[in-house]
């Protein structure tokens, strides 16, 4: 048989050994040339084989080899010593590229079906990261190119904002903890999201912070991108979450969330009514709140009747994957699934007029919504 390289023929005896639930040891391992017997050689069993190079051909050869192995086989549950990380990693690496969140159960699943051994929870975690790694870019190196790689984004998507900061990773004798995100190093997402008046879903801004503390909000809130007409509202859930934490009764959490959901003065009185006949402390809780933080009949139409985060939750969802990845990806993905499709480079706001630079194509088309035309040849507002 002929194998156009020597980690290609290594490659495929150690998966004939593993298949198997035999091993061997290696006698001679050169550039040119790989010669390995079986464990058990000289005890029950010739089997050995031998591979060299051959160069007027410029691929390696089997030369030598005494079939098949005649030593007693046993299939074990446990780690084969040949089952190294390089060939579990490059099994599971069409797994990691199709869904970078993937379970670590699943990989030991498949790593079990298909190589007949089940390796632990910990070495398939780090098989996982190192699979990550070879596919999306090594860890560690992508925090060094990410200042790189923000501000050719900032150079091509003019009017973004990019603000770093940046903690020492040692203080003194002591080791101090970096951002993290997901996957090998964890972390949180903060994301701020807005919805025009055809409801389409618009993000405005992410930040990767170490945790969502106070610290990080603030750190996001106060950036130069500057939230447009912010308000400080509670999610309805949350609230009655807390409420049944606070009091364990859960007959009353209903009436709770529909004082939230309250949108004229008359139906929040009748409810709010209804939760102090059955106990002060009730209403007291409700009120440390603050009315125009929770309750709609309050609020001053801000929240539009937003009483739950949903369409945050569908940014959730479109980078469910990506925030397992290394944080170059990760913030490469935020770009290219949010905002890469198309960048807006012109607006004039008296003129209703917009250039628009559609990433796909690389085409720059002017949208004209007061004669309603586009350059396009289709105009898609209604």
């Amino acid at each position: 048989m002929e194998y156009s390289s020597r980690k290609s023929v290594v490659a495929a005896i150690r998966s004939y050994t593993i298949a198997r639930g035999v091993d061997y040891d290696v006698y001679e391992s050169e550039r040119q040339t790989f010669y390995a017997k079986c464990k058990m050689y000289g005890r029950g069993c010739d089997w050995l084989i031998r591979a060299s190079l051959i160069r007027k051909k410029g691929c390696w050869e089997i030369r030598r080899y005494n079939g098949r192995h005649t030593c007693t086989t046993r299939v074990i549950s446990q780690d084969h010593s040949k089952l190294d990380s390089d060939t579990v990693a490059e099994a599971i690496k069409p797994l990691v590229e199709t869904d970078p969140s993937i379970k670590v159960k699943t990989i030991i699943a498949k790593v079990q079906s298909r190589f007949n051994y089940t390796i632990s929870y910990r070495k398939a975690w780090l098989l996982k990261q190192k699979s990550i790694a070879k596919v999306f870019g090594d860890w560690e190196e992508s925090y060094q190119a990410l200042p790189w790689w923000l501000s050719v984004m900032v150079q091509k998507m003019l009017g973004s904002v990019v603000q770093i900061e940046t903690r020492p990773l040692y203080n003194g004798n002591e080791e101090a903890q970096g951002v993290k995100i997901r996957g090998k190093y964890k972390g949180t997402l903060l994301v701020a999201v807005a919805q025009d008046g055809n409801q389409n879903i618009v993000p405005i801004a992410f930040a990767l912070v170490e945790g969502e503390t106070a610290d990080a909000w603030h750190f996001f809130l106060r950036g130069d991108w500057q939230p447009p007409r912010a308000w400080w509202m509670f999610r309805i859930r949350h609230i009655g979450s807390n409420f049944l934490r606070a009091f364990k009764v859960p007959h009353l959490q209903k009436l709770v969330v529909n004082i939230g959901y309250s949108r004229m003065m008359e139906e929040y009185n009748i409810n709010y009514k209804r939760l102090e006949e059955r106990g002060e402390a009730y209403a007291r809780w409700c009120d440390a709140i603050g009315l125009r933080h929770w309750v709609l009949a309050f609020d001053e139409g801000h929240r539009w009747g937003h009483m739950t985060t949903n369409f945050v939750e569908c940014i959730n969802s479109v980078l469910k994957g990506a925030r397992n990845l290394p944080v170059l990806a990760l913030v490469r993905a935020t770009y290219y699934r949010q905002a890469g499709n198309i960048v807006v480079h012109r607006f004039d706001r008296r003129n209703e007029v917009f250039e628009v630079h559609e990433m796909t194509s690389e085409k720059v088309l002017v949208v004209d919504l007061a004669r309603r035309t586009c350059d396009c040849g289709h105009f898609q507002v209604e």
